[in-house]
Parts: structure tokens; C-alpha cells; sequence
């Protein structure tokens, strides 16, 4: 499965969890909700349609825990969620390459001036990582595109 396709789901609100939730309290909701809506759990007198509805729930369900019950699909799935926020909330002011950035040797970073009179600094060690950098003085973000 691509990283961008399980972030395109709250696997939160499908566990019925919270980012602040515990490994342990996680796995204890994954549980109840992987009972309620396993396939073999089912009765038999259940309509077509209700079957499948409950068996892509049982599925999502699942999915939802292979993210969030693995401390590293974990902590990147809240990363790209945080991003994610970010871009809801701050004002995107632009979508830049690297390639547009200036480049400080002393430094080892790429830095862009921002229309305040501030900076956006991305240091070398961040440049696969990092893909929204705000201004060191105002609110502004740019995207950088990879």
C-alpha cells in the first residue's frame, strides 16, 4: 500500500481513537471493533448488502491498525496529518523547488526570502523530509516540492 493512500482516511476516527491514545488503549479498541465486524462473527441471516458493508468496515478496521498499532506507520501517518493541518490552517504563500532557493555553503542550507523581510531556511539534512517550512518571522509557509 503507497503512504499517500493511507493518509487520504482518518484512521482515528475509524478505530474510534485519538492521537493521544496509547499503543495499549489502540490495540484494545482494534480489538472490539475487529470482533464486532470479523466475518466469521457474523449471522447468518444477515442481507447481502449489510454483509458487504461490514466486511470493507472489518477491512478499514484493519488497515486502520497496521498504520497505528506500528510505532513507525504511526508516528509518519501523524507527521502527514500534522502537515496536512498546517496546510488547512496556515497561509500557503507559495510552492517552491529547492532548485529556487539559494544555497549557503557556511550554512549547508537553502534559504528563500519571505515578502516580510524574513526567511525560509530548509537546512541539507532536512531536504528529503521537510515539505512545508515556515518564515522565521511571520505566519507564511511554503510548500517545497520534491
Amino acid at each position: 500500500m503507497a503512504f499517500e493512500s493511507i493518509t487520504q482516511k482518518n484512521w482515528y476516527e475509524i478505530l474510534g481513537a485519538k492521537p493521544s491514545d496509547s499503543l495499549a488503549e489502540l490495540k484494545r479498541k482494534y480489538q472490539k471493533l475487529a470482533l464486532l465486524y470479523h466475518p466469521d462473527k457474523q449471522e447468518a441471516d444477515v442481507p447481502a448488502g449489510e454483509v458487504e458493508e461490514r466486511m470493507q468496515r472489518f477491512i478499514e478496521i484493519d488497515q486502520a491498525w497496521k498504520i497505528l498499532g506500528n510505532e513507525e506507520t504511526k508516528k509518519e501517518y501523524d507527521l502527514q496529518q500534522r502537515e496536512d493541518n498546517l496546510t488547512k490552517e496556515w497561509p500557503l504563500h507559495a510552492q517552491i523547488s529547492l532548485e529556487d532557493m539559494s544555497w549557503n555553503e557556511d550554512d549547508q542550507c537553502y534559504t528563500l526570502s519571505c515578502r516580510c523581510g524574513g526567511n525560509y531556511t530548509v537546512f541539507k539534512s532536512e531536504t528529503k523530509d521537510v515539505s512545508l517550512v515556515c518564515c522565521d518571522t511571520c505566519s507564511l509557509v511554503i510548500e517545497i516540492l520534491q
